[in-house]
């Protein structure tokens, strides 16, 4: 394994727990904004809810990336790099164009 596969990896594993922490930590304060957010279904906010601070460390772990971008819909993109809008109106826009998007499912 060459150093810049090494680093890579550990970046990845770095993303994978702090996404993880942030995800545990959403859902306690507010699950349902939680859910909606990070685009979760309720079963998947279950499980990650449950897991434990040595299986959230072997889930982070892992060699792929947990997290995934939620802007498969071009007009999300658009809509938030979009210049001419403000900021808070773009948010917006983009929170109404993925409130329209499934929550993930597992399996």
């Amino acid at each position: 394994m060459t150093t810049s596969n090494a680093s890579t990896l550990a970046e990845i594993r770095e993303v994978n727990l702090s996404y993880l922490l942030l995800a545990q930590r959403l859902l306690q304060e507010d699950r349902p904004s939680a859910m909606f957010r990070m685009g979760l279904s309720e079963q998947l906010a279950d499980i990650l809810a449950s897991l434990n601070l040595a299986q959230v460390v072997k889930v982070a772990a892992s060699s792929q990336l947990l997290c995934r971008f939620r802007f498969d819909d071009h007009a999300i993109l658009s809509s938030l790099a979009d210049k001419e809008k403000s900021a808070a109106l773009a948010h917006t826009h983009a929170a109404i164009l993925m409130a329209n998007q499934p929550a993930g499912q597992i399996g």
